[in-house]
C-alpha cells in the first residue's frame, strides 16, 4: 500500500472546512429532506441572500451540494448524504 502524503488529505480537509460552520450544517440538514430553492434557504437561515449564496458556494466547491436552475430559481440538493452521519457523530461529542 503506497504511503499517503499531505496532498492526499487536501480534499477531505476542504470538506471539513465546509462543514465547519453552523449555518452550513443547517443548510445541509435541510437539503437532506428535499431539494430546496435559495429563497427558502434564505428564509430558513435568516440571513440575506448574498450571505446564503456564499455559504452555498463553499458547500458547492466542496462537492457537498449541486444546483439546478428552474427558470429564475436555483434549486440545491445534497450530493453526499452520508456526510451528515459524520456531523451527527461529532455533535454527540459535546453531550
Amino acid at each position: 500500500m503506497p504511503k499517503k502524503g499531505k496532498s492526499d488529505y487536501e480534499r477531505p480537509a476542504l470538506v471539513l472546512k465546509a462543514l465547519a460552520h453552523p449555518t452550513r450544517l443547517l443548510i445541509l440538514n435541510s437539503l437532506k429532506k428535499k431539494e430546496t430553492c435559495v429563497c427558502e434557504l434564505r428564509d430558513l437561515v435568516g440571513d440575506d441572500m448574498s450571505t446564503v449564496s456564499k455559504h452555498l458556494l463553499v458547500l458547492k466547491n466542496a462537492g457537498l451540494v449541486a444546483a439546478r436552475r428552474e427558470g429564475n430559481w436555483l434549486n440545491y440538493r445534497l450530493t453526499c448524504p452520508c456526510v451528515l452521519d459524520f456531523a451527527d457523530c461529532i455533535a454527540k461529542l459535546g453531550k
